[in-house]
């Protein structure tokens, strides 16, 4: 009996050592399949950052395009506008210079009148030349302007204020 009771304690404590066994692969299963989530996300997250990245460069590529479309549609409008007030300006000019061409017809002479020069010169010959003086005075320029002769010679008064 006594054997009977150490195989009967043997075996228990091999059941106990199985079971203990088996919860140590559920354990260490559950710690693998945790690593594994863990290592998964941090993957994930590592290369989902440049996902990310990519995700904001295409965002703001599509934004800049859309900038980019609507100077391109002000551009359009700015040069029909710039082309539209050419136009009127080079119709405005030309609307002028016919007018011009009827006045001038009007007045008698196709091309506007040149004064004649020549006849100016002639007519300037005979000025004389400016003076600072009048006839029968000695002006400003001659040499002795301004000089006193002795007997004109006054005492000098003192200055009034």
């Amino acid at each position: 009996m006594r054997l009977r009771q150490e195989v009967v304690v043997i075996a228990g404590q091999f059941r106990e050592t199985n079971v203990e066994q088996g919860n140590i692969n559920w354990v260490l299963a559950i710690a693998c399949l945790l690593a594994g989530v863990g290592i998964g996300a941090l993957g994930y997250h590592l290369l989902n950052g440049g996902a990310r990245t990519a995700q904001k460069l295409r965002q703001r590529l599509a934004e800049r395009d859309r900038e980019l479309s609507e100077l391109r549609a002000g551009l359009s409008e700015y040069f029909e506008r710039a082309d539209g007030l050419l136009d009127a300006l080079l119709a405005n000019g030309q609307n002028l210079q016919q007018e011009m061409r009827d006045s001038a017809t009007r007045l008698g002479s196709s091309q506007p009148r040149k004064p004649d020069l020549h006849q100016a010169d002639e007519t300037n010959d005979n000025l004389d030349t400016p003076r600072d003086y009048a006839d029968g005075n000695r002006g400003t320029l001659s040499e002795d302007f301004g000089l006193k002769s002795k007997s004109d010679e006054s005492p000098a008064q003192p200055p009034r204020y």
